[in-house]
């Protein structure tokens, strides 16, 4: 077995291998897979919770001083959580001045305290104005420590690379000149390189930014997963350009935006200014649901730990009958293809021959293959081999949900799977999966045929595009029946 510690961390650091002056001035020293970054929405969202809790704790110091009724106590938290999201305090935008954002919040606490102090006074005459100033006090102190600390805790992230987002610009025209000269004013996007058709023209470089290549060039760029967003910058009259362009980019699973070059000086600054917070205008592409990204993590990281808890004697008695049954170590360790087309090293119980071990899937597994061994037999059939990847879904590499991994290079039919179909790499929009759609819809085992490859895929997509909490929900609970009642599969 070849010796590939380490190699998810080779792959970062060969993306990071360019010489520092190919770099470019807005290349992190140090890149972030984009499974590995914050999400700004989560991230807002976590910022919303710590108002809310910093406003009800405002009303219990208020109440201190001030007997409050609860149109006060629950009325006028809610209020000013609605009037700071419909201002856009948590749009985390860096241009935004401190005196700005600190007027916002007092404005939405005085508005908040001042409607429900109206509210109480109509309920009760009697009710002193005295405490609804008392309120809007404790809130104003509690935002401004807060936004305080939100403050810092994005000066930190957007330092370590956590939260800025890395950008790839495909076309050298006037509009990504000037994307980049607000990007090294401003830092709050890094821009990673840009592709462009003639690289003759253009250079070798934009405003110091490296052209890495064609725009063919960058479908199998090893950058891609550390790439948030693609922009395409385009003349915006040039309509066949722009769809020529959008078919060719066409497989690859990151977001697309589009730049139109050629505006007004107001417009594209501010379509330039949205690029940093994620609205800029969406063409292709996962678009982010943080609540439910964030509700199938907490499910992950639930059942996978109390999997391997429960699960353990069990791995330990597959462990001890593989050590038993045929020389070589226990486990298997595979490269495949993760989000956004990122390497990782998947796990699985030995179920070969150490001799007969094929870490390419050059050759699919058929009915009474002769490099399986008699204890893989059993673990195959009953996927019991597939077990070792909880690992993988607590480190955040995959999910118990979403499309299988495949080996990298993997062929069918002696063709490499993943040039069958023009969208395959579609189904790296997310993470993958220990079990998915296609598993519970009769697409297990290999894929021997392109036109299994292609039934697959279509069924990875259809995931890709319907995902949900709850249909994550229905796919682990049909898993076992389908496991139980597909004896025939070939695994």
């Amino acid at each position: 077995m070849p010796d590939d510690t380490g190699a998810h961390r080779a792959i970062a650091d060969s993306a990071g291998a360019t010489p520092a002056h190919r770099r470019g001035p807005l290349r992190p020293k140090r890149l972030q897979s984009v499974r590995n970054r914050v999400s700004g929405a989560g991230l807002a969202r976590l910022f919303q919770a710590g108002d809310a809790a910093g406003l009800v704790l405002a009303s219990l110091i208020a109440s201190q001083f001030m007997a409050l009724p609860e149109v006060m106590w629950l009325g006028a938290p809610a209020l000013a959580l609605v009037l700071l999201v419909a201002t856009g305090a948590y749009s985390m935008n860096t241009r935004e001045r401190l005196r700005r954002r600190l007027g916002r919040l007092l404005i939405a606490a005085a508005a908040a305290g001042g409607g429900a102090g109206t509210v109480c006074g109509l309920i009760d005459p009697t009710f002193p104005a005295i405490g609804c100033a008392a309120w809007v006090a404790a809130a104003s102190m509690a935002l401004f420590a807060t936004h305080g600390i939100w403050m810092l805790v994005l000066r930190r992230l957007r330092a370590i690379g956590q939260l800025t987002p890395n950008l790839i610009i495909v076309g050298g025209t006037a509009a990504a000149q000037r994307l980049i000269r607000r990007a090294l004013k401003t830092r709050d996007v890094n821009i990673l390189g840009v592709f462009d058709d003639r690289r003759e023209r253009v250079g070798p470089e934009v405003c110091g930014v490296p052209v890495l290549g064609k725009t063919a060039d960058l479908i199998d760029h090893r950058i891609l997963p550390y790439v948030d967003r693609i922009v395409i910058t385009v003349p915006p009259k040039a309509s066949a350009r722009i769809a020529q362009l959008l078919e060719r980019l066409a497989p690859i699973p990151n977001p697309i935006s589009l730049l139109l070059d050629g505006e007004d000086e107001e417009s594209e600054a501010k379509a330039v200014g949205r690029i940093a917070d994620f609205d800029l205008m969406h063409v292709a592409g996962a678009s982010e649901r943080s609540g439910y990204l964030l509700a199938k993590r907490v499910l992950d990281l639930t059942l996978s730990v109390a999997g391997l808890i429960i699960l353990a004697p069990l791995m330990a008695a597959v462990a001890i009958a593989i050590r038993l049954d045929s020389p070589g170590p226990i486990f298997f360790r595979q490269r495949r293809h993760g989000y956004m087309n990122e390497e990782f090293l998947v796990w699985k119980f030995r179920s070969m021959r150490t001799e007969a071990t094929d870490h390419k899937a050059a050759r699919q597994v058929t009915a009474n293959d002769d490099r399986i061994t008699r204890v893989g037999k059993f673990i195959r059939k009953t996927s019991l081999d597939e077990l070792p990847q909880i690992l993988n879904i607590i480190t955040g590499e995959m999910s118990i949900v979403g499309p299988r991994p495949h080996a990298i290079g993997m062929l069918s039919g002696g063709a490499e799977a993943s040039k069958l179909v023009e969208t395959y790499a579609h189904r790296h929009r997310i993470k993958p999966g220990l079990t998915g759609w296609a598993a519970v819809n009769g697409s297990r085992g290999p894929v021997d045929t392109p036109e299994d490859v292609r039934r697959r895929v279509a069924l990875d997509l259809e995931y890709v595009e319907r995902q949900s909490f709850w249909l994550d929900v229905s796919i682990i609970l049909r898993t076992a029946p389908c496991l139980l009642g597909d004896s025939g599969a070939v695994r």
